[in-house]
């Protein structure tokens, strides 16, 4: 079956129909990723996003249920040049169309996507539409100026329920394992699991809790977790966090990470095409030590917002020098823009996570005088 991809601008790509059909509009934009589609299929923070793969050929070692970062697909389309025919891994379950299908997610196959990638470099992120409709795509072009993404996109991605995971690793005999409440923004599970391994015992909440029912749970740490659109929408994330400064201490990361830098007075800005794929180098810039990270966003902090705040830059991007991490001045508080996780990409940051205990730690060491 045939399928287009059209974008606001009059482009139009034709193509072939991959996984469901219909019509699919949201954002369009691009990973860089060689591997790693289901993750990017099932992250919370591609909510309400059509993602197109610069790599050519997707698909080729099927899809598994160990990978999944949540319950379903979340991104509104799938775009790529080349669909393995043959897909072959020893934990392959099913193949990468018939998971499109299954979760309602319209793709398009066989399209020129560097060109695609070019031109959401040149113009930033575009409106678009994957449909398997072949008439009067033209006048698709007026109704994506029009098409306004959709509110609130948090509340549909984050748990609707307080549950608890428990620490997975061996802990120490001497101590409890350390408490951490994450504050669902639409968290990855690899995340999760990432905490557990490093000996944390997690209640996971809803975005909307309250800090003073987050400090009713008597966390060690809090934890901001990554998640999909606007920072600035995310009002009463920004005021619970506001309220929790000082409490604890506290990691954000991505979403989580622009959110701690807006409840303290910084400010965001939304990227020309953002930074999604494996391949971002980021260096710390005290031992000025360069990692690459996994990363997953279309927003940033504005460094010159941050004069005016107790935080200050401690990791930069060396593609765009934008800002990746923040550190408060005076309280255990900091956070950074990439996924130390590595859910898909490389673990080279898992020893943030090891930095986030010891700052527990201290913190129990001061309770304990």
């Amino acid at each position: 079956m045939k399928a287009a991809l059209v974008l606001e601008t009059g482009r139009i790509f034709m193509g072939e129909s991959y996984g469901a059909t219909g019509n699919a509009v949201g954002e369009v934009v691009f990973n860089t990723g060689m591997t790693g589609y289901q993750e990017v299929l099932t992250d919370p923070s591609y909510a309400g996003q059509m993602v197109c793969m610069t790599y050519p050929l997707i698909g080729n070692y099927g899809i598994n249920s160990f990978d999944d970062q949540s319950e379903k697909a979340q991104v509104q389309g799938f775009i790529v040049k080349e669909a393995g025919r043959h897909p072959s891994h020893w934990q392959m379950e099913k193949n990468l169309s018939r998971t499109l299908a299954q979760f309602g997610v319209v793709g398009i196959k066989g399209i020129d996507t560097r060109a695609l990638t070019r031109i959401i470099r040149e113009h930033g992120v575009l409106r678009g539409v994957i449909t398997t409709e072949s008439e009067h795509l033209n006048d698709w072009v007026s109704r994506l100026t029009e098409w306004v993404p959709p509110a609130d996109v948090v509340g549909k991605v984050s748990t609707p329920k307080f549950y608890t995971l428990p620490a997975t690793s061996v802990v120490p005999t001497h101590r409890e394992p350390y408490h951490v409440v994450v504050m669902d923004f639409g968290i990855k599970r690899n995340i999760l699991k990432a905490m557990q391994e490093s000996g944390f015992k997690l209640t996971v909440v809803p975005h909307t809790t309250s800090a003073e029912q987050i400090l009713k749970r008597e966390p060690d740490g809090i934890f901001l977790s990554n998640g999909p659109g606007d920072p600035k929408e995310v009002a009463a994330g920004i005021e619970t966090i506001r309220k929790l400064i000082g409490k604890r201490p506290i990691f954000g990361i991505c979403l989580g990470h622009q959110l701690l830098s807006l409840a303290l007075g910084g400010d965001t800005y939304k990227m020309k095409f953002g930074h999604r794929g494996g391949n971002q180098p980021v260096q710390e810039l005290q031992s000025k030590r360069v990692t690459i990270t996994s990363q997953n966003h279309g927003y940033a902090i504005a460094e010159a917002s941050l004069e005016q705040t107790p935080l200050y830059v401690t990791h930069r991007n060396l593609n765009d020098q934008s800002v990746e991490g923040v550190k408060h001045r005076d309280l255990p508080v900091f956070s950074v823009q990439y996924h130390p996780e590595a859910g898909p990409g490389p673990s080279e940051s898992l020893y943030l996570f090891e930095e986030f205990a010891d700052l527990m730690q201290e913190r129990r060491a001061q309770d304990a005088t």
